[in-house]
């Protein structure tokens, strides 16, 4: 069955927020992949970064995201996500990868320090966004099964982009 949709995208791009709102919309479940992380392993995200390293926490989520088994739940993963090969092709078996695509511009804004987020850097040399978002992207563009913009847009109204999206893209 893929009746669940999984959210991905750069950090601040909505998919949490969003995910609770698409979620109720459609009268599914939402499961947010960070907090489930954090209370498997009872440390929050950026304690899991700095004990384990980027790598150490790749695999962790990796470990987590493989795992996931739902139906009819929306997917919320977090931005590192896509780091992982195995957990990216089990969650495309679950229902479509739809990317939240914002612009650099717009995550400036929303994201005026994301120094205290949890964020996972694989090379630690990068330590601004745009040196983030520009290792990502590509990432992003090549596991989405669906690309929805959501610069500029209320979260309720993205929510109604990503269902007009997902349109015939859901079975059970």
């Amino acid at each position: 069955m893929k009746d669940n949709i999984i959210l991905i995208g750069m950090p601040g791009a909505g998919k949490s927020t969003l995910g609770v709102v698409l979620a109720k919309m459609m009268n599914y479940d939402f499961i947010d992949a960070d907090l489930l992380i954090q209370q498997q392993n009872d440390k929050t995200l950026q304690r899991l970064i700095d004990s384990l390293g980027p790598d150490g926490f790749i695999e962790v989520e990796n470990q987590v995201l493989s795992n996931i088994r739902c139906e009819r739940t929306v997917l919320s993963t977090g931005g590192s996500a896509v780091y992982s090969d195995e957990a990216m092709a089990h969650l495309a078996t679950l229902g479509p990868i739809v990317y939240l695509e914002t612009s650099l511009d717009e995550l400036k804004v929303r994201l005026a320090d994301f120094s205290d987020r949890g964020v996972v850097m694989r090379d630690t040399s990068i330590a601004s966004l745009e040196a983030l978002y520009d290792e990502r992207l590509p990432l992003y563009e090549r596991y989405a099964e669906v690309t929805v913009n959501v610069d500029g847009l209320a979260i309720t109204e993205a929510a109604r982009k990503v269902v007009a999206a997902l349109e015939g893209k859901l079975t059970d």
